[in-house]
């Protein structure tokens, strides 16, 4: 128990559990998992850490785990339980029958946080569509009124199974109208998009692990007033504005997408994709990384695999390192500027800091220079004053 909760916090409690199945991104301290539960409204009460070689089919954790984390939870009063993993439909509803209590796993709390911060109309529907798809396989867990009853003599089945499947063909047609609905979405952003297109418009896209200080580099650049704060999933809908760059005389159009995180759910992806093809249709990614987070290099994996995901890992970056104002003074780089291998390819690296606005000029020279190299990073990079102006 840690007695350093707050025990005037009235917000929902709830238990954490973290399963270890030897998989390097393990989180032991559960810290992201935690920050997840804090932003969706959950107070931490406490967590539990186990290792096993593969998942208990039943219970996920085992029968032994599970008694203590019944005690755990039953001795803080704890109203729900919060696994790190995502967890079947048959294991959810066989530990909320053991645990005596709503057991619910990272998906649905990504969910939660995204029906609470959604905004504008798109963003409200890719969530709808994510949690319909999420609820489509839960059916026979979320409604008591949905399970199998058993008929009279002759009889197959009873109501209960006809009310499943008619909730099924409700939560179907919904998904369909609701996809119908995001599909206008999508024609309409790419009608802008053509637009920009005929213009000449070089587009260029934030993306980044969540939390990495995307929106606040954005509001820096363009002097916008985008939604920023110090939690996961601030902002969720995509904003896009013209920047000008003196350099080269012109504008360019940025935008500020949804962050990422590590086990995106897949639905989430899907229901985003409307979002996301801002990213995908980018001439240029300014990928930020929060330089100040010792788990980084994982972050950055995790938002390429997303990348991967969506189409969009072959379009340029440039890494930007922000946070640089929190880095320990040992840290810092001697060097601001310069360029480090991703995947294979060598791309341009800058350390910055969107908070004190150390190195935003330099990050406005070099899109200056990307916009007269566009396909040559190299080159970028190795023009001395950049390099120099930015020591």
């Amino acid at each position: 128990m840690n007695s350093s909760y707050d025990s005037d916090d009235t917000r929902p409690g709830v238990i954490l559990v973290g399963v270890d199945l030897g998989l390097p991104h393990f989180d032991a301290e559960l810290d992201e998992l935690a920050q997840l539960a804090d932003t969706a409204g959950y107070r931490v009460l406490d967590k539990v850490v186990c290792k096993r070689r593969a998942p208990d089919p039943a219970l996920f954790v085992g029968s032994g785990k599970a008694d203590e984390i019944k005690a755990l939870a039953a001795g803080h009063g704890a109203a729900e339980v919060l696994f790190d993993q995502a967890l079947s439909p048959a294991q959810q509803r066989n530990l909320e029958r053991y645990l005596e209590r709503p057991v619910n796993d990272r998906i649905l709390l990504i969910l939660e946080i995204f029906a609470q911060r959604a905004r504008s109309h798109e963003g409200k529907l890719q969530v709808e569509l994510a949690r319909l798809q999420y609820l489509s396989t839960r059916l026979v867990r979320r409604w008591s009124h949905l399970e199998r009853q058993s008929g009279g003599i002759g009889m197959r089945g009873g109501p209960g199974e006809t009310q499943i499947e008619l909730d099924r063909r409700m939560i179907g047609d919904a998904i369909k109208r609701t996809r119908e609905r995001l599909d206008k979405v999508k024609r309409q952003r790419n009608t802008q998009r053509r637009q920009r297109e005929r213009r000449g418009a070089y587009n260029i896209s934030l993306v980044g692990y969540t939390n990495a200080g995307k929106s606040s580099l954005f509001n820096a650049l363009v002097k916008a007033r985008a939604y920023a704060a110090d939690q996961l999933f601030a902002t969720l809908d995509t904003t896009t504005r013209q920047m000008y760059l003196g350099e080269v005389g012109r504008s360019v159009s940025l935008s500020d997408t949804v962050g990422f995180i590590r086990d995106l759910p897949h639905t989430l992806v899907d229901a985003f994709a409307a979002t996301l093809q801002e990213a995908r249709d980018a001439d240029l990614l300014l990928h930020v990384v929060d330089a100040s987070n010792p788990a980084h290099p994982e972050q950055v994996r995790n938002v390429m695999a997303v990348l991967h995901d969506i189409g969009a890992a072959d379009i340029p970056q440039i890494l930007v390192f922000n946070k640089l104002d929190a880095m320990p003074p040992a840290q810092q780089p001697v060097q601001r500027v310069d360029t480090v291998e991703l995947e294979g390819q060598e791309v341009s690296r800058i350390f910055l800091s969107a908070h004190t606005g150390e190195g935003l000029d330099a990050l406005r020279q070099l899109l200056a220079q990307r916009l007269q190299h566009p396909f040559d990073a190299a080159a970028v990079d190795a023009e001395g004053p950049l390099a120099d102006s930015a020591q």
